[in-house]
């Protein structure tokens, strides 16, 4: 059987795998690479409508979640988004900021996946694609503490980084490999869910507005109360089981099942005196006057629901105006669920950081290092997630060639 040897397995050819390799490489390192699908980075390819949202210019810790939030603090210092740019500057890959500090290829997602493969190339990496790991062993040697069986033989490892990504996407090869690798070495996890979602309502519940499928726009959103109360200010999606877009898949990241999401439809109206004035000068229908300032056919399931609403504006009676405006500013309704990981652009929770090194993102488990989404930090929508898989990829890879004596 075929037994080879390397100073750096990483199992995981995505956007965290593929960077933290070639950096390793150049750093002096003998690194492997393998992955069980065919093509690498998949998940790079499809995101931001095949353009990639690979960064965001403004990402701060302040934009991920973990049950520990400062751990991503170290990571997110030593390689910043500006650092990324550069890089993608030096490769020629023209870029363009969307929204909010999100940034995009002018082109193709592919032109970055080629881009890392070059920086693999310059490491002299080996990639070995479709390639399945059926067990990991540890031992105690200095030089070869890990023993990979593989689809194409075995592989020994002073260390082994695992870059599997989570649980989202399942159609382009998601699995909890990754989890189960912490499990096997007695590492902590944090449960895991969707992030990043739309979210599902009741069927009857819904009827009133699964009618609105496609229809957008921008609203405040908020979950949760207190200290514990998140809002955004972005777009609204409806669809024919829920809510999705921008808005709602931020919120997805915060929101706990069971409780209730508050939408202003029009966050810069005061709903009240624009309700007030409609009535004081207008004998239109209500919906008529509503579609002013909100979509129409939004305007009409509203009206729809209460028979003193499908007048004209003047004849509503206030108190019904009074409690149109309060549900147009707040309206609070309570999901049932989300998408799923089918759905999902993330995985929330996995890999406790408890159990990680916040410089070098190795493990309890000497020469085990954990990178990328497996770990239980989580970005916002916009870029935030690839930073964090350029950014643990980096602190990784310095702290592998250190490991080594190569730094």
């Amino acid at each position: 059987m075929c037994r080879v040897n390397f100073d750096v397995v990483i199992v995981g050819a995505g956007a965290a795998g593929l960077f933290c390799a070639g950096l390793a490489g150049q750093l002096g390192l003998k690194v492997l690479v393998l992955d069980h699908a065919d093509k690498v980075a998949e998940k790079i390819r499809i995101s931001g409508g095949g353009r990639c949202n690979f960064t965001n210019r403004d990402a701060t810790p302040a934009q991920f979640l973990s049950a520990n939030p400062h751990f991503c603090r170290s990571a997110l210092s030593r390689y910043t988004p500006q650092d990324f740019i550069a890089l993608v500057q030096r490769h020629g890959i023209g870029f363009h900021e969307k929204h909010k500090g999100q940034l995009f290829c002018d082109r193709s997602a592919d032109d970055l996946i080629e881009m890392l493969l070059r920086e693999c190339d310059a490491g002299g990496v080996t990639r070995w694609p479709s390639c399945r790991v059926a067990g990991i062993r540890h031992h105690d040697q200095a030089q070869r503490r890990y023993e990979i069986d593989c689809s194409q033989g075995v592989v020994q490892a002073h260390s082994l980084v695992i870059a599997t990504g989570g649980l989202s996407i399942p159609q382009i090869g998601a699995s909890d490999f990754g989890y189960r690798v912490a499990r096997q070495f007695d590492l902590s996890l944090v449960e895991q869910r969707p992030g990043l979602v739309p979210l599902t309502f009741d069927g009857a519940a819904w009827q009133p507005y699964a009618q609105l499928a496609g229809l957008a726009l921008p609203v405040a959103m908020e979950t949760g109360t207190k200290k514990s109360r998140m809002v955004f200010l972005e777009d609204l999606l409806f669809t024919h089981r829920g809510l999705s877009g921008p808005a709602v898949l931020q919120i997805s990241s915060y929101w706990q099942p069971g409780t209730p999401i508050r939408i202003n439809l029009s966050p810069e109206r005061d709903w009240t005196a624009e309700l007030n004035r409609a009535k004081a000068s207008s004998r239109k229908l209500l919906a008529n006057e509503l579609a002013q300032q909100l979509p129409a056919r939004l305007a009409e399931a509203w009206v729809q629901q209460d028979a003193l609403l499908q007048r004209p504006a003047n004849e509503v009676p206030d108190r019904a105006l009074a409690q149109l405006a309060q549900r147009l500013s707040q309206w609070e309704l309570t999901p049932t669920g989300t998408e799923g990981y089918r759905k999902a652009e993330v995985t929330l929770g996995g890999v406790d950081t408890r159990d990680l090194s916040q410089q070098t993102l190795e493990s309890r488990q000497p020469g085990l290092y954990f990178i990328g989404e497996v770990v239980d930090v989580t970005g916002w929508l916009g870029g935030y997630n690839f930073q964090w898989a350029w950014a643990s990829a980096y602190a990784c890879a310095q702290g592998l060639a250190a490991a080594a004596g190569k730094a």
